[in-house]
C-alpha cells in the first residue's frame, strides 16, 4: 500500500527490474497495510468504518444525484449520464487515476491510464494495496473472469480486514467496470489515509482541512476567502495565497491579476507540481471551466498541500511562534487583569473616601424641607452608586481569584498586589465605610426627629402667643373705666390689633401648621390648641370688641339726651340692642316697627315706612342715636305718658283690668312683642276680682292674665 508520506517525487519512474512479470500465476509477497493502519492509530485518528467522517465509502460521485450508467475511464466515460453529473465523474476519474498512480509511482509500479478499466482484472488494484503483509498468490496477468473476480475478491477482502467499509461494492463490480462504485471505493481509500488524519483545534477531516485553509490564508481577505470547496477555489487565489503564505519566494501573492482565473490556477498547479513536489492532481478546466468544482476532487488535491506544508520546518516554526503567541497572549492577559485590578480597587478606594468626606463636612439641616432633601439624596445613593460598589467589590474579588487561578494553573510566580490596594484592605475599609453611612443615616433620622419636635415647639408657643394676646384684649375690655370717650378710645386701639392678630395667625401659625403637616407630626403635646381654635376664638373677640363699642357708643348718645329719665334710657337701649342687626348695630324698618310695638308704640305700615325713610335721611341708617331721636320726640308727646298708655291697655283689655292672651291676639301685635310684654309684665295671681258679667273676652282656662296697671306703674317714676 501506498506509504503516508505526502512529500514525493513524481518525476520518479518505474525501472525495467521493478516491473511486474508477465507470468499466468505467481506467489506475491505483499506488504500489507497494517502498517498505515497502526500509523494513523498513533495519530490518535478516527475515521469511522465507513473510511472518513460523513462520507460512504461506496456512494455516487455527485454531491446530489446518482449516475445512472456506469462510468469508466477516458473512452468509456462517454457513455455515461451527460451535463453536470459527466463533468463530476470525468474529474473525479482523472483525478482519483492521478493519486493512485503517485502511490504506484512511489512503489516503482507502472502507472495507470484509466481507472476504471485498469482495475478490471484486479492486478492494479492488488498493486495498490501492496504493503508488508502476503496477499498469497494472485494471477498477474488473467485472462478468464473467473481470474479476474478472484483477484478483484482479495484485494477487496484485504481491505475490509484493515477496519475499512466498503459499500454495495462485490468483485463483479470491479469486473465489470461499475464506475460509480470503483470511485467510491478509491474516494473511501483517499478518505482512510489522506484526509482522515488531518487534523486542526480538534476538527477532523474535511473539516479541520477546511479550517486549515482558512487560517491560512484569513490574511489575504477579501481577495480570498475560504468557505468550501467548490466556489472558494474557482479562482485559483486561495491556491496561491496557501502556497505564498508557506513559501513566499516562490510566488508574488500581490503582483496577481485577481480577475485572470485561469492564469493564477495554472501558476498555482505549476509551482505546486515543480517547486514543492505535489502532483497535478486537477486540470486548470476542472476549476474554472465548470458550474461547480468537483468537492472531492478538491479534498483530495488540497489536502496533498495540508500533508506537505505540515511536514516541513516553517509549520513548526509557526507551531512555536503560535506557541509563544499563545503564551505572550495568557501573559499579557494576566498582567492585564492584575492592572486592571489594581486600578479599579483604588478608584473604589478612592470613591468611598470621596463619600465620606463629603458626609463629614456636611452641615446639619435646619429645617424640614433641608432634612428631607439630605434623606433623599442619601436614598438616591443607595440605589445607585452603592449598588455600584457592591457590584464592584464582588467583581473584584471574582477577578483576583480568577487572576490566582491561572498564575496556579500556568505554574507562574505568585503574585499580590501592592500595599493598600489588596482584597484584606479593600475590606477593612468597606467595613470603615458601612460604619461611616450608619452614622450619616442615624444623623439625617436625628436631625429630622429634632426638626419634628423644633416645629411643634414653635407651634404651640405661636399659639399660645396668640391666645395670650387675645386674653389681654378680653382683659382690657372687662377693665374698662372713666368717662365714655376714653372708653371709646380704648376700645378703637384694642381693635385696632385684631387684623394684626388675624395676620399672625394666617401668615405665621398656619404657615408653622403646614410645615407640621408637611413633616407628617399628626400630635402635639406641647398644646391642644389648632388653627381653627385660634380662628374660632378670634372672631369672638373680634364680636366682643364690636358689642362693646356699639354699647359705649350707645352710651354716648344717651347721655346726650338729659331729659330723659335714666330708667328710659336703659329700656330704650334694652330695646334697641335686643332688636337691632348685631354686625352693624342698627335696625330694619321691620326690626324698629317690633321694636315699638315692644313699647306698645304701634303704626300703620304707611306711616312705619315714613318714618324710617326720614330716619334714613337723617342719620344714613336706623343707629342708636337716630332710634333714639325718634323714642325723644315721641316721649314728648303727652300720649305717650303713663295716664295714655294705661287708657291703650285698658282700650286693648276691652276695659278689663288686664290683658289676655287673647286680647294680644285681637291687637294684632307683632309676634317678638307679644313676647316681651308677656315676659315684661306680671300675671295675676289669685282669684280675678271686678269683673262685670258679660265683659269682653275673659281670661279663659289654661291662659294667663297681665296686670297692665302694675307694669306701667313699675316702669314709670310715681
Amino acid at each position: 500500500m501506498w506509504s503516508p508520506k505526502t512529500s514525493v517525487d513524481i518525476e520518479r519512474r518505474p525501472s525495467p527490474q521493478n516491473l511486474p512479470t508477465n507470468s499466468s500465476r505467481s506467489h506475491g509477497r505483499t506488504k500489507s497495510l497494517s502498517a498505515l493502519t497502526n500509523f494513523n492509530n498513533a495519530m490518535n485518528l478516527n475515521t469511522g468504518s465507513s473510511g472518513g467522517p460523513g462520507f460512504n465509502g461506496a456512494q455516487p460521485m455527485s454531491p446530489s444525484t446518482r449516475i445512472g450508467s456506469p462510468i469508466v475511464g477516458q473512452g468509456a466515460l462517454s457513455s455515461g449520464g451527460a451535463g453536470v453529473e459527466l463533468q463530476w465523474a470525468e474529474i473525479q476519474a482523472r483525478t482519483f487515476c492521478r493519486w493512485l498512480n503517485k502511490q504506484l509511482e512511489s512503489q516503482g509500479l507502472e502507472p495507470m491510464v484509466d481507472v476504471v478499466n485498469d482495475f478490471s482484472d484486479g492486478v492494479k488494484l492488488i498493486q495498490e494495496i501492496i504493503s508488508e503483509e502476503s496477499l498469497g498468490r494472485y494471477v498477474k496477468s488473467p485472462r478468464l473472469r473467473v481470474q479476474k473476480a478472484e483477484n478483484a475478491a482479495k484485494a477487496l477482502n484485504f481491505i475490509r480486514s484493515k477496519g475499512i467499509k466498503l459499500t454495495n461494492i462485490g468483485p463483479e463490480d470491479i469486473v465489470d467496470g461499475n464506475s460509480k462504485l470503483i470511485l467510491g471505493m478509491i474516494w473511501t481509500l483517499i478518505l482512510r489515509f489522506t484526509i482522515a488524519n488531518i487534523t486542526e483545534s480538534g476538527l477532523s477531516a474535511r473539516d479541520g482541512l477546511l479550517l486549515w485553509c482558512q487560517r491560512k490564508t484569513a490574511s489575504y481577505n477579501p481577495d480570498v476567502d475560504v468557505q468550501n470547496f467548490k466556489s472558494s477555489f474557482v479562482d485559483g487565489l486561495a491556491l496561491c495565497a496557501l502556497i505564498h503564505y508557506h513559501r513566499p519566494e516562490l510566488l508574488d501573492f500581490n503582483r496577481l491579476d485577481k480577475t485572470d482565473k485561469r492564469t493564477n490556477t495554472e501558476l498555482a498547479f505549476k509551482v505546486a507540481e515543480e517547486k514543492l513536489g505535489i502532483p497535478r492532481l486537477l486540470e486548470v478546466k476542472d476549476l474554472c471551466d465548470v458550474e461547480v468544482p468537483d468537492e472531492r476532487s478538491v479534498m483530495t488535491y488540497v489536502a496533498e498541500f495540508f500533508h506537505k506544508f505540515s511536514s516541513e520546518v516553517v509549520d513548526k516554526a509557526e507551531t512555536g511562534a503560535r506557541r509563544v503567541e499563545k503564551f505572550a497572549e495568557l501573559m499579557q492577559g494576566v498582567w492585564a487583569n492584575k492592572n486592571d485590578f489594581e486600578t479599579r480597587l483604588a478608584l473604589l478606594l478612592s470613591a468611598l473616601a470621596t463619600t465620606e468626606q463629603a458626609w463629614s463636612i456636611s452641615p446639619t439641616p435646619e429645617s424640614y424641607p433641608d432634612a428631607k432633601a439630605h434623606l433623599a439624596q442619601f436614598n438616591e445613593y443607595k440605589r445607585t452608586l452603592k449598588r455600584e460598589w457592591v457590584k464592584e467589590r464582588q467583581e473584584l474579588a471574582a477577578l483576583y481569584s480568577n487572576i490566582q487561578t491561572k498564575i496556579r494553573t500556568y505554574a507562574l510566580k505568585e503574585w499580590e498586589p501592592k500595599e493598600g490596594l489588596g482584597l484584606e484592605y479593600l475590606e477593612k475599609r468597606w467595613a470603615e465605610f458601612l460604619g461611616a453611612e450608619t452614622a450619616r443615616s442615624r444623623a439625617i433620622n436625628g436631625a429630622i426627629r429634632d426638626i419634628k419636635e423644633a416645629l411643634k415647639e414653635s407651634f404651640a408657643q405661636a399659639a399660645e402667643d396668640f391666645v395670650q394676646r387675645l386674653q389681654q384684649i378680653e382683659q382690657a375690655i372687662g377693665s374698662l373705666s372713666g368717662p365714655l370717650p376714653e372708653q371709646r378710645e380704648t376700645l378703637s386701639q384694642l381693635s385696632s390689633q385684631i387684623p394684626r392678630l388675624r395676620d399672625f395667625l394666617k401668615a405665621e401659625i398656619t404657615a408653622l401648621n403646614t410645615t407640621c403637616l408637611q413633616a407628617k407630626v399628626e400630635e402635639n403635646d406641647y398644646t391642644v390648641l389648632t388653627v381653627d381654635d385660634l380662628d374660632y376664638e378670634l372672631e369672638l373677640a373680634e364680636a366682643g370688641l364690636k358689642k362693646k363699642m356699639a354699647f359705649i357708643d350707645n352710651q354716648m348718645v344717651s347721655a346726650q339726651h338729659t331729659n330723659i329719665t335714666p330708667a328710659k334710657l336703659e329700656e330704650f337701649e334694652g330695646t334697641f340692642k335686643h332688636f337691632a342687626w348685631e354686625e352693624t348695630n342698627t335696625l330694619g324698618m321691620w326690626e324698629m316697627h317690633s321694636a315699638l310695638a315692644s313699647l306698645g308704640i304701634v303704626y300703620a305700615e304707611e306711616e312705619l315706612e315714613t318714618i324710617f325713610v326720614e330716619l334714613e335721611q337723617r342719620f344714613g341708617c336706623v343707629t342708636y342715636e337716630a332710634w333714639l331721636s325718634l323714642l325723644v320726640d315721641i316721649t314728648q308727646d303727652d300720649a305717650s305718658s303713663p295716664e295714655q298708655l294705661r287708657e291703650a291697655f285698658r282700650g286693648m283689655a276691652a276695659e278689663k283690668p288686664y290683658v289676655t292672651d287673647l286680647d294680644f291676639e285681637y291687637a294684632h301685635l307683632p309676634k317678638e312683642t307679644m313676647k316681651y310684654l308677656k315676659e315684661a309684665m306680671p300675671v295675676e295671681q289669685g282669684e280675678l276680682e271686678g269683673l262685670e258679667e258679660g265683659m269682653e273676652r275673659p281670661v279663659q282656662e289654661g291662659q294667663n292674665a297681665y296686670d297692665y296697671n302694675a307694669f306701667l306703674e313699675s316702669t314709670f317714676l310715681q
